[in-house]
This record gives structure tokens, sequence and C-alpha cells, in this order.
């Protein structure tokens, strides 16, 4: 009997250990999981075959122009194809008296066919360019360009002798202002200009270096006087005849990899809803050496992945104008295939004018925060965790960054560890003890000053299945003081607490589950001293090796209104300088279709007896700094002041909620104000 009883003990042990490990699996992309090939819905100088199964960046090799390594291109300066992202694919476009010019965009150019070519029709010289975007900064050190190898002018001159009299040529590394000007205006750096070439073959060189934009610019020469006045032309209106230059094709020649590529993953179904815990990668440091490429492991490259999550299969939410002007939801199919854009021109070469909105258009594009989550920052350490929300569908963004020309990263695999949900969903709502219903729905404390907050907390099941949870934590960043815990309105001791300087974890003294889901409420104390603090959180399992599972932002209690994790802080002391701050829309669509596209803040400065600096700072949630836009010195007045949603970089800033402050630097101290915006797209 004891045998048996023994036995008996140890199968039961042996199955509780596997039902436990059970509950953790992987997700993997590379190696023995999802081939890399064919998963992807934007691919960008990624080589995927030199190193079967691996990710790679395309080594551009001597002698190969990099603008045949690209395709997919578009030939709009702002392209209007949904889910458009700048850097995610390559561009040229042609600006024609300072407008955009459908009608020569560029195509011939960039074809690899020296017989197509750019007619040297009537433009205004010193006003026509062509800007090339590769997307990605390219290891480059010549820029060429040519005439046609066959065909004749009107004249009867050989198109292969019609060389450019004059032109500029100027390259800069990343995006910038400068491509929204209306002129021949050069990038960064001018690497070429000749004000007398007779050569229909143009080959300009420069010291290697990264470069991602090329702008091509037609000058004025002492030729094209001469061809003006022997064809009695007073002056530029008669240039249209007497235009001299058609180029077939533009080269770009460099040696060495990308300063990154991008690989993105489509939208993938893994079939059922589960959670995600830590992210993992295989890679190996590789370098260019002679003819070989070599493992290195202090090669100057690392691997950047992004990875967002959702709840079906698609982020966005398509909306169409209506008769009185509003906005409804419609499906993609509706919104891609049959609704107009809401710009036209009135001619060829004019800029786009927004119409009126009307039945039929296309009105803006949200980002479905409530089944998405945003894309996570960017993780560059294997086994770190992600944080990101339940879901059944997962996309990962991958950037294979590099300092070094001859420096790079091989991506073997990735994987991301799953297991099935605690709960459907579990939300929270933050708010102060003493101020559950903010004015401007964010809890606000100010610097420094500890503050009981409430954590209220409502979860949904939909299966038995689901074993919920037992373990709340809170990210607090500094050490807590716990208060108060009750369940169902009812104040319990928790089992077991625990403070320290990164948060606070309590037990329950009962399982909140699909039978017993009633509602928590957390009451703790905390100083906040950064700007802006989420009190992110998490529900677990203390019986299983499961995931834990992100607490959500929502509404979890009707009595509090923040409906928010977020918590700002405000200064000690009440501006009596700075004060009006106001926004022209609570938030921010930068997706170009000229609606929201940047908001105007206007302040107003009181009191001051000289100028001072002023600065617009914006601000993640998380507190950490995205851009920071100077003001100049500005005296008492009305002041306005713009932001186009994104950062220091040019990048555009990931959808979600921002804090903008203008910020004066006085003397003797500084004075903000701080709000709150979202970005949608």
């Amino acid at each position: 009997m004891k045998t048996i009883a023994k036995t008996t003990v140890l199968c039961a042990l042996m199955l509780q250990s596997t039902m436990l490990h059970a509950q953790l699996a992987v997700w993997k992309l590379g190696g023995s999981g999802v081939p890399w090939v064919g998963q992807d819905t934007v691919r960008v100088m990624v080589d995927l075959e030199s190193d079967p199964g691996a990710l790679r960046p395309v080594y551009v090799e001597p002698g190969t122009n990099i603008i045949s390594l690209l395709d997919d291109w578009s030939f709009l300066r702002q392209p209007k194809e949904l889910g458009y992202v700048d850097g995610e694919r390559p561009r040229i476009w042609k600006w024609n008296e300072g407008n955009g010019d459908p009608t020569e965009n560029g195509v011939a150019l960039i074809d690899a066919d020296s017989s197509t070519y750019n007619s040297s029709k009537a433009e205004g010289i010193d006003k026509v360019f062509f800007t090339v975007d590769l997307g990605v900064p390219m290891p480059a050190h010549t820029f060429g360009f040519h005439a046609p190898s066959s065909g004749y002018r009107s004249d009867g001159t050989l198109l292969r002798t019609d060389a450019t009299p004059a032109f500029q040529v100027s390259l800069q590394e990343e995006s910038s202002d400068l491509f929204g000007v209306k002129g021949g205006w050069a990038l960064e750096k001018v690497i070429g200009e000749r004000r007398e070439n007779l050569s229909p073959d143009v080959r300009i060189e420069f010291p290697q270096q990264y470069a991602r934009f090329f702008r091509w610019v037609r000058k004025l020469s002492i030729i094209d006087e001469e061809v003006l006045r022997r064809a009695g032309g007073g002056g530029q209106g008669n240039q249209a005849r007497a235009l001299l230059g058609t180029i077939s094709e533009f080269e770009v020649y460099g040696e060495g990899v990308p300063r990154r590529v991008i690989y993105k993953t489509k939208i993938i179904d893994l079939g059922v809803e589960q959670n995600f815990g830590r992210l993992f990668f295989a890679a190996t440091q590789m370098r260019r050496v002679g003819d070989a490429f070599v493992k290195a492991p202090d090669a100057q490259a690392r691997v950047q992945v992004e990875v967002r999550t959702g709840r079906d299969g698609d982020p966005n939410i398509y909306r169409e104008y209506t008769v009185t002007g509003k906005e409804k939801e419609v499906s993609r199919a509706r919104y891609e295939n049959e609704l107009r854009t809401g710009f036209e021109r009135t001619c060829a070469s004019c800029d786009y004018v927004q119409r009126a909105p009307r039945p039929g258009m296309r009105a803006s594009i949200l980002y479905d925060s409530d089944r998405w989550t945003y894309w996570s920052s960017p993780i560059s350490e294997s086994g770190s965790s992600l944080g990101l929300a339940s879901g059944s569908h997962i996309q990962v963004r991958i950037t294979l960054e590099s300092e070094a020309f001859a420096d790079f990263v091989r991506l073997d695999s990735l994987w991301v560890e799953t297991a099935p949900l605690l709960a459907d969903r579990v939300v929270g709502e933050v708010a102060l003890l003493e101020q559950q219903r903010p004015v401007r729905g964010i809890a606000e404390v100010e610097l420094g000053r500890s503050a009981d907050f409430t954590y209220d907390l409502a979860a949904a099941f939909s299966s038995g299945a689901q074993r919920g949870f037992d373990t709340v934590y809170i990210r607090t960043e500094t050490l807590p003081q716990f208060k108060s815990l009750s369940v169902g309105g009812e104040p319990v001791d928790p089992v077991f607490v625990e403070e320290d300087d990164s948060g606070l974890r309590v037990v329950l003294p009962q399982r909140i589950s699909r039978t017993n889901n009633r509602p928590l409420r957390l009451v703790f104390a905390a100083e906040v001293f950064e700007l802006a603090t989420t009190f992110l959180g998490e529900i677990s399992d203390s019986q299983t090796e499961g995931l834990p599972q992100p607490i959500v932002e929502g509404d979890a209690n009707d009595q509090v209104t923040t409906n928010g994790l977020q918590v700002i802080s405000s200064a000690s002391h009440v501006s009596s300088v700075l004060r009006d701050m106001a926004f022209s829309s609570p938030v921010v669509t930068p997706n170009g279709d000229g609606i929201h596209d940047e908001i105007e803040i206007s302040y107003a400065l009181f009191g001051l007896p000289e100028s001072v600096p002023v600065e617009l700072r914006v601000h993640r949630m998380d507190g950490a700094l995205l851009v920071t836009l100077p003001q100049g010195e500005q005296m008492a007045g009305l002041h306005t002041v713009r932001w186009d949603g994104r950062d220091e970089t040019g990048r555009l800033a990931q959808p979600g909620t921002y804090l903008v402050s203008v910020v004066v630097l006085a003397e003797q101290r500084n004075d903000l104000s701080i709000r709150p915006v979202g970005v949608a797209y």
C-alpha cells in the first residue's frame, strides 16, 4: 500500500510539473520557426539569400548601382498608399516651378534602362529638381547621371550627346523639413556643381558617407544663355524650346552595408489569444574582410526589434464623411477601393488642395488602441520583457543597424514566449484618492510630493479554462507604501505585501476568476519624481508557471474618470509668467491628409521686462523626452508654436498620448505649462 501511495504521489507531482511547464510556449520567426521568406510586408535592403534561414543586410558591392537594388518605388513626395511609413519605401519625385509635377515623375530615371529618359521639356531653369530617397542611408561615394543611349531631339540632335549644361547635386543622411521647400534648394551637403558642362555622362565622386537623399537641380549656364540668344529669346519665357539636357538614368555607387535595413512582418494570426512574455533572438556580429564575411564580436552593429500585438487583423479604424461633415466608421475595403481622397488638383502642375468634406470621401484613419497595442520600445537585448497586452495577432518590425561600412549583424531567429490567458482582459485605472474625477481627466500631483493613489481593477472572462489570478504587481519606480485592499467594495487583508524601490506586489486572499469575478481596489502612497509617470501593472497566478498578463488602461470604476494609468507632475508654484495655454486640437493626426497634420499651441507671456528663451518640449507618457523645439527669445504677449507629431530625428511619433509643455527659461526660475495631447493616424 505504501508503494502504491508513493507511486500515486510521484505521478501526481510529475503531472503537476508537466502542467506547470506546459503553460509556457514560444512563437518563433526564422530558424526552425516561421520562415522569413514570404512573411514580410516591408523589406528594405534585406538579404534573405546569402545565409539561408537568416536575415542580414544587403552588402553593396563595388560597381553596383544602389538604385538597382531597390524596388517598389513611389513617385510622390507624400505617398497616398495606406500604411506608408517614412523610410520603408524608396521614392523619387519631381518639382517644377515649386509644384509637384506628376506628368514627369522620374520613373524613367530609376528603371535601369538607358533608352528611356526624362524629356527636356520647358520649365524654368533653377526651379526644377528631382529628389531621390533611397529609403535608408546607404554607403555612397559616387552620384552619376547620363544622357540616353539612343534617340533624337526634335532638332535632329542625338540624345546621346545632349549634355546638361549646368546642374547642382546635394545629399543628406536623414529626413528634414528641406523636402517641403518650394524652389531648387540644396540639401545639407552640396557634392557637385557645374556651370559649364559638355559631358553627357557625369560622375560626381565624394568621400564615402551614409546618404539617403540626393537632390539634382537644373541650373542656368552660359550655354543656355547662348542658345536663348540664337533662338531670339529675350528671357526665360522661351526656355520651352531651348532647354538643353536629357537624362536617362540616375546612379549611386558605394560599398558596404546601409546604416540600417528594415524588415517588417505581415500581421500574423496566431489562431488564439494569448499572453506574451520575453523576446529572445539569436544574432551574430559579422564583418566583411577582403572577399569574405567573418564573425566579429566587436562589430559596430546591433539588432533593434519592435513588436505590437492585437486582437484582430487590422490595427486601424477607417472613416468616411457623412452629409453633416462628421465621420463614420467604414470597412477598409470601402475606404481603399470605393472612397475618393480628400485632395484634388486644379491643373497638372498645381499643388493638391483639400476638398470640402462630403459623403463618398475618405475621412481620418484612427489607431484602434482598444484592440491593438502600440509598437513596443525598440529592444536590442535578447531576453527583454515585451510588456505588451495579450492578443491573437502579432507584428514584428526589425531594424539591423550598422555604424561601420563593413560591419553588420546577422539575425538567425527570433522568438517570443507565449502562455494561455489568465483572463480575457484586466482593465486598470489610477487616480488620486482625494480627486478621483479630475477636471482634465488625468491625475496631477506636485513634483516630489507623496500622494495617495487608488488603483482600480476590473477583469473579464470568457472561458472557465482561464485560470484567473491571485497576484497584482504595480510598477511605481519609487518606494510605495501599501494602504489598503478591497474586493467587491469590501476591505480585506492581503496574504502578502512586498514593497521595494521598483513597485508594489500584493497577493490576494482569494483568486479572481470567472466564478469569483469581483472588482479590486488597491490604495497606496508614492512619490512622483518624473514629469510623467505611468503606473504599469500586471496580474499573475502564483500556482502556475504561466506568464504574467499586463493590465491595460481603461474604465475600471464608474466613479473614477481618468480611464488611464498615467500621472503627470506639476510645478510646486503657479506660473505668473506663462498662462492661457491652448491647443488647436486635442489630437494630431500626421497622415498627410491636411486635417490636424500638426497642432498649434497658443499661450500668453506676462510681466516680462525683457525677452527670455522659450522652448516647446514633448514627452512620452513614461517621461522620456521626445523632442525639444527652441522658440528663441520672446517678449510678453501672445505667441503660437506648432508641432507636427515628429521626434528629434524627424520620425513620426507612435500613436498614443504625449505631454506637451511650453517652458520659459527665465533667469531666476523656469516656468512651464503642461497639457496632454494625442497622436493618431
